[in-house]
């Protein structure tokens, strides 16, 4: 069996190229904020009321259950939380 290298675990286990990328983006965006709430000190219920989501949502993300989000969500939780999403477009390796 031949082994293979990929530069991201969501290149190794998703079926195009596409999907990996969409993944690596909610990935980032989850990650993000989730830090966000952690470094602002809210509680789940806080967090969910300043990003208009209830608390089961907040918990989601936090758990890291990305196949629950989508894109365009987290674009909208991250501006209802005051943060800024730039997107960086560069030709793959």
């Amino acid at each position: 069996m031949k082994k293979q290298r990929f530069t991201s675990v969501w290149d190794a286990i998703e079926d195009s190229a596409g999907e990996a990328e969409s993944m690596k983006l909610r990935s980032s965006l989850m990650i993000a904020l989730a830090r966000h709430i952690e470094a602002s000190g809210l509680t789940q219920a806080k967090a969910a009321a300043l990003l208009g989501v209830t608390q089961p949502r907040i918990s989601d993300l936090v758990r890291g259950k990305i196949q629950l989000f989508s894109i365009e969500a987290l674009v909208d939780m991250a501006a209802a939380a005051g943060l800024q999403v730039r997107l960086r477009l560069a030709k793959a390796a």
